[in-house]
């Protein structure tokens, strides 16, 4: 991990290698541990299994994938998967049925569930599934989500859900199942693009597990090991255990990887947490005689057939051949840096304040992707400015990110504009990019918008011929918006400096990472 970021100190150092010795075993389970490899690295927090029947595995639906910042429906440019991974606070399984009373009581979250998914992981796996690396992104990270201003990441998904909802509503559709399933596909897609934004990456499959996944697949292992730095009792979260290693089964598991009161840096270390027992999970079914009994391969296909959900063109038996030679040495866990855990939001909320820049240099660190290769000067091929003669520009930044006017009139101004005015946009009232101007066939314009990345181009009369206005919105990716990341939104906390970085913890070894 780069050294400029600044590490957490007060939880036991991890691993300095990541690959450790591959666990043995009999050539002839090998096809079993990579499919089971898969499940449980979507179920504890790294990618996707399945044991038994694919076809009995629910759906996320055709979802649009690849994010604002990759190919949609494509992969990223070095043949690696990556995976969002998501939590869902469901009182329903997979295949919609309720939760029975039981079912519930063991979750020890209460009788109401939300939209909110407070669980947001993304996995990588190279293309050869030599390793595999989980980043988990803090449900408090605050970030500007366009149109709806700034909020914090676990609310995107009930928000796009709520007006996907209303808006189906008003085209007279009344069936509550459909309702359901197409506002959902609306929470997830909104979900996918604001984590291809902050983080960078291209999202090439989806995968969500409901609070039930952890009872089931804990159970269904025997328990999972864990280890305390010190004793906690809190009980909101139903967390009450001793300092030390201790095997926890599902209810106690789930109490475990939920609290986050009472502990040094709250949602940070509860990540620490689940990582820490993702890992163990991972590494205990890989190296135990999980996939020797019939009985646990029977209880574990179970779990994930009534508590994942897929998007529905996921090969999963191919890339379950992919992770054949996965072991649990290979597979780390880590959390995007921050710059404040005590941020204030804008209506006085507590949030965790992020950068950008940061997360997706941190990205481009933690998942081994090499920088691109830049152009050299002499080989950029040279623009040629339009007829800019006589032409007015105005910039209206309406993406919410400090500086993007500036930077768009910067680039303008290279080419020869005349930038009249830079401002920001009066807020609510653009959602999208675009140019403004008299005559949208004004060749003029035509050619302003090719030098922007192809903006659309909106008649408004009241303008004079010579005038256009351009309005870069959140979803504005034409030259200049390279600049835009570098943007933190919230009030930083006290602790605000250099950037915040959780300890790597990584699957495999003698024993679960000791934590708070």
């Amino acid at each position: 991990m780069s050294e400029k970021y600044r590490p957490v100190r007060d939880i036991q150092a991890a691993p300095t290698s990541v690959h450790s010795t591959a666990q043995a075993g009999p050539v002839a389970l090998r096809s079993v541990i990579a499919v089971l490899s898969v499940i449980i690295l979507v179920i504890s927090g790294l990618g996707y299994f399945a044991v038994g029947s694919i076809g009995d595995v629910a759906n996320a639906g055709n979802l649009t994938l690849g994010g604002k910042n990759g190919v949609k429906d494509g992969h990223a440019a070095d043949g690696a998967t990556d995976i969002l991974l998501v939590g869902s606070d469901s009182r329903s399984d997979a295949q919609g049925k309720p939760l029975s009373q039981e079912e519930i009581d063991k979750l020890r979250a209460g009788d109401e569930e939300n939209d909110n998914t407070d669980t947001i992981m993304v996995i990588r796996v190279p293309n050869d599934g030599s390793s595999a690396t989980a980043v988990s992104i803090p449900r408090d990270a605050y970030i500007n989500a366009g149109e709806y201003g700034n909020m914090k990441i676990n609310g995107i998904y009930g928000a796009h859900k709520t007006d996907r909802k209303n808006e189906l509503i008003n085209m007279g559709v009344t069936d509550e199942a459909e309702l359901e399933s197409r506002s959902k596909e609306a929470g997830r897609e909104g979900l996918i693009d604001v984590v291809s934004d902050l983080t960078g990456i291209t999202v090439d499959h989806y995968a969500e597990v409901g609070l039930l996944g952890f009872v089931l697949l804990t159970d269904a292992v025997g328990g999972v090991e864990v280890c305390l730095n010190e004793a906690v009792d809190e009980p909101l979260s139903g967390a009450n255990f001793p300092a030390g290693r201790q095997t926890l089964q599902g209810s106690d598991a789930l109490s475990f990887v939920r609290q986050r009161h009472d502990l040094p840096r709250g949602d940070l270390d509860r990540i620490v947490r689940q990582q820490a027992f993702m890992a163990s999970l991972v590494n205990q079914v890989l190296s135990s005689g999980t996939l020797t009994n019939p009985s646990r391969l029977s209880a574990l296909a179970e779990a994930v057939q009534r508590s994942v959900i897929i998007d529905e063109g996921w090969d999963v038996m191919g890339f379950a051949t992919q992770l054949q030679n996965l072991a649990g040495g290979n597979v780390s866990f880590a959390t995007i840096p921050v710059t404040s855990i005590d941020g204030i939001g804008d209506y006085g909320e507590s949030v965790v304040t992020v950068n950008p820049s940061q997360v997706q240099e941190f990205f481009k660190d933690a998942l081994g992707e090499e920088d691109a290769q830049e152009t050299p000067a002499e080989e950029m091929p040279t623009q040629v400015a339009p007829s800019t003669e006589g032409v007015e520009i105005h910039v209206l930044n309406a993406s919410g990110t400090i500086g993007l006017a500036s930077e768009v009139a910067a680039h303008l101004q290279g080419l020869g504009y005349t930038i009249t005015e830079t401002g920001n946009a009066i807020e609510g009232l653009y959602y999208e990019s675009q140019i403004l101007a008299a005559n949208p066939s004004d060749p003029r314009v035509v050619a302003l918008s090719d030098q922007l990345g192809g903006l659309q181009i909106i008649a408004n009369e009241s303008l004079d011929a010579d005038t256009f206005i351009v309005v870069p919105a959140s979803d504005y990716t034409g030259p200049a918006a390279e600049a835009t990341p570098s943007a933190v939104v919230g009030q930083p906390g006290a602790d605000e400096g250099e950037a915040i970085v959780s300890p790597e913890i990584h699957a495999g070894g003698d024993g679960p990472r000791c934590v708070n």
